[in-house]
């Protein structure tokens, strides 16, 4: 089975399996940031033809996740301190918002939803693969957010997270980012949502993303 078949399937068009795919790729680094993006490297990795893959990184410059070099082609989006912290201090103070205004709406439904979430999160970190934890980790994140009734707030939160992944898979490599317990933050943030403290919902949301900046600002400020 083809990188193309395990990330989007046999139904959606090629261009949609090349994004996915170069996407996926460009998050975990497996192709690093900086890195100049060939077309006919990225064909053959992905047995696809030149124009999916043009029509995809194409896409990706929206995401911010690739750049479009003049006359040059393209590159995975750099990293840097100062690109990081913008990130970083953008998603504490739009999530922050989002999450009072989910917390000030709740329903049984959407606590359900928030606890559903939870656990498939869980289920994925202990018996799942790495596409499959990030994905249950996302929609946990994502449905902390979405009983805001803002799509446009929403719709910033999740491109703010997928520009966070690169960062956070570069602090996962070091052994006191290992240390911390990750779970119990995750714990801790939905204990408070349910019980409707919005205040100690948001502030243990801020550390759980703290706690990675503090590590990443280290390590980044050595590149």
């Amino acid at each position: 089975m083809t990188l193309l078949e395990q990330t989007a399937g046999k139904e959606i068009s090629a261009t949609h399996a090349a994004y996915l795919a170069l996407r996926r790729l460009i998050l975990t680094g497996k192709l690093p940031a900086g890195q100049k993006l060939k077309i006919e490297q990225l064909r053959a990795m992905l047995k696809t033809g030149a124009s999916p893959v043009r029509e995809a990184l194409s896409l990706l410059t929206s995401d911010m996740l690739v750049e479009r070099l003049d006359q040059r082609g393209f590159r995975a989006a750099p990293v840097s301190l100062g690109n990081f912290h913008e990130i970083l201090s953008l998603r504490c103070v739009m999530e922050d918002m989002a999450l009072r205004k989910s917390i000030e709406r709740a329903t049984p439904a959407w606590e359900e939803h928030l606890v559903l979430a939870h656990h498939r999160m869980k289920r994925a970190s202990s018996g799942g693969g790495i596409p499959e934890f990030e994905d249950a980790h996302k929609s946990f994140h994502m449905t902390l957010l979405n009983n805001a009734d803002s799509p446009i707030l929403e719709r910033y939160c999740s491109q703010l997270y997928d520009l966070n992944i690169r960062y956070r898979y570069l602090a996962a490599g070091g052994t006191n980012y290992k240390k911390r317990d990750i779970a119990a933050e995750h714990e801790e943030i939905l204990d408070a949502a349910i019980l409707g403290n919005s205040d100690a919902a948001a502030a243990a949301l801020i550390r759980h993303y703290q706690a990675t900046g503090g590590y990443l600002s280290i390590l980044l400020s050595k590149l």
